[in-house]
């Protein structure tokens, strides 16, 4: 294709060299012009037939280095499939030859396996023989012993079973005990340890408990600006502020009764200021108990913030801030609620670190597990159960909602740190110090204490001493032996330890002593 262009190319400059000398003959007339021109056009012939020539050379040049290259490729090519070929014909053959080893091997198996079925069914044959002997000489055996001991072989073997079930009992009582106690001590060391540890790492305070606010005056003629004309002031506060004004013969004091410890706190901060203005009256009244609210929902919002910043916990809701916060103002069975929380989430941390868990997670759910306590609005529900609400609401991890709902066992624990909340809340509550006991509840629980020891067969009487740490038993020693003095305590302790409800631990000590009395006349 590149040749027949070239020779076109030689055609269309030989005709333009001859349309040059027809030009020049019809222009000129000039013989020696024509000759001149034909030289010319020879000496262009010439140089286009040359430069074709050259061009046409490189052309064939060039195809020929393409063909080598073509060429070179598909050796290469074909090589490679080649190469390919091979290897999958090697693959094949390895994979035949395996193959053809496994059935070798499988052939053998079957034999042996043949082979070993029939050995065993000989074996049964045998076995079968020399069961059926045995039977027949067990059967002589029996009825050499029933003439023996005028006994038949069902009351030979009611006898000896009701004497190896006492036997057993026996030994599987002090082998229980035994094993219990053994338990006890090596799975309590370390949570004792842990459990000590931590109370031993977090610094308590002591508390007390108050439902009466003492107002203190300088002298007792404020108390009747305080009552006001016809008692008005008195009740405007009392009104505003939702607190009872006792106003006695208590000499230069007021009493401000009520069971809500924030309401208490506003009156107090309210009568402060009014006493300090002077100016008392219903208007004024309404004035400052409003500004004192607003002052303390600011001071509980801060304390909460504080509280949160302390403990190290970060990304809490506003609104669980500021129920930390109230809980400064409330209490329980004479502890501080901020302050019994406070001391459950340090517990919480650190137990959870010494157990290897997350302390900042267990932390936040300590701080929170009482927060059903200080709600806006009255529920039905209990606290643990309302406190797992809120906490939801607000976006809480899911553990840290299950923790506060578990921590009174009325919702099912399933994450770790949930018993952990559980155990913590417990330390903190049952600590010396911690909480008064309501005297009704104290003597109940001696009383329950009692009345379940004297419930078991050959108790003579029962004392809980120790402020009920500890119980002694007096059995009957003609009703109650050595043993079942020993089966006694720990009947009564497991007793204790499932349906009562008790701080610490309660030791059972049951006492049998036989006596024996004359008189000599």
């Amino acid at each position: 294709m590149d040749l027949n262009i070239l020779y076109a190319f030689i055609g269309v400059i030989a005709g333009g060299a001859g349309l040059l000398v027809g030009k020049v003959l019809f222009a000129q007339g000039s013989r020696k012009q024509v000759e001149e021109a034909e030289i010319q056009a020879q000496t262009i012939l010439k140089e286009a037939e040359l430069r074709a020539e050259t061009v046409r050379k490189e052309k064939e040049l060039q195809a020929k280095e393409r063909f080598v290259q073509l060429k070179s490729a598909h050796e290469r090519e074909v090589l490679e499939r080649n190469k390919k070929v091979i290897d999958s014909e090697n693959r094949i053959r390895q994979k035949e030859q395996s193959i053809s080893q496994k059935e070798n091997n499988l052939d053998k198996q079957i034999k042996e396996n043949e082979t070993l079925k029939e050995n065993l069914n000989r074996q049964v044959e045998q076995t079968n023989i020399k069961r059926a002997e045995l039977e027949k000489n067990q059967e002589e055996h029996v009825r050499r012993l029933e003439k023996v001991a005028n006994l038949s072989a069902d009351d030979a073997r009611a006898q000896l079973i009701e004497s190896l079930r006492s036997e057993t009992q026996t030994k599987a009582l002090v082998l229980q005990q035994e094993i219990i106690e053994d338990a006890k001590q090596k799975a309590q060391k370390e949570a004792r340890k842990i459990i000590i540890q931590t109370i031993q790492r977090t610094a308590a305070e002591q508390a007390i408990e108050n439902s009466i606010t003492v107002f203190n005056l300088e002298s007792d003629e404020i108390k009747g600006q305080i009552i006001g004309r016809e008692g008005r002031n008195i009740r405007a506060i009392e009104a505003a502020t939702g607190v009872d004004l006792i106003v006695d013969d208590t000499p230069e004091a007021i009493l401000l009764s009520s069971f809500d410890p924030l309401r208490r706190e506003i009156a107090r901060l309210s009568l402060q200021r009014l006493v300090a203005d002077g100016r008392i009256h219903p208007a004024r009244i309404e004035e400052v108990v409003e500004k004192t609210r607003k002052q303390i929902e600011e001071q509980v919002m801060e304390i909460g913030e504080r509280t949160v910043i302390e403990l190290g916990i970060h990304g809490l809701h506003k609104e669980l801030i500021r129920m930390v916060g109230r809980m400064r103002f409330r209490s329980s069975y004479g502890q501080n609620l901020l302050m019994h929380s406070r001391e459950t989430a340090n517990l919480c941390a650190t137990m959870a670190a010494e157990l290897g868990l997350n302390p900042k997670l267990a932390k936040r759910a300590g701080l929170l597990h009482d927060i059903g306590k200080v709600p806006d609005e009255e529920s039905e529900l209990s606290h643990a159960l309302l406190g797992a609400k809120l906490a939801e609401k607000y976006g809480e991890n899911p553990a840290v909602v299950n923790a506060i709902g578990a921590h009174h066992d009325e919702m099912e624990m399933q994450y770790v740190i949930s018993p952990i909340i559980q155990a913590c809340d417990a330390i903190s509550g049952a600590r010396p110090g911690a909480r008064r006991e309501i005297m009704q509840q104290y003597l109940q629980r001696i009383k329950d204490l009692e009345n379940l020891a004297m419930s078991y067969t050959g108790v003579e009487k029962a004392y809980a001493i120790q402020a009920g740490r500890e119980l002694r038993v007096i059995v009957e020693a003609e009703k109650v032996s050595d043993q079942d003095s020993d089966r006694l305590s720990f009947e009564i302790a497991q007793k204790i330890q499932t349906e009562m409800t008790f701080p610490g631990q309660i030791k059972v000590t049951v006492i049998r002593e036989k006596r024996a009395v004359n008189v000599a006349r």
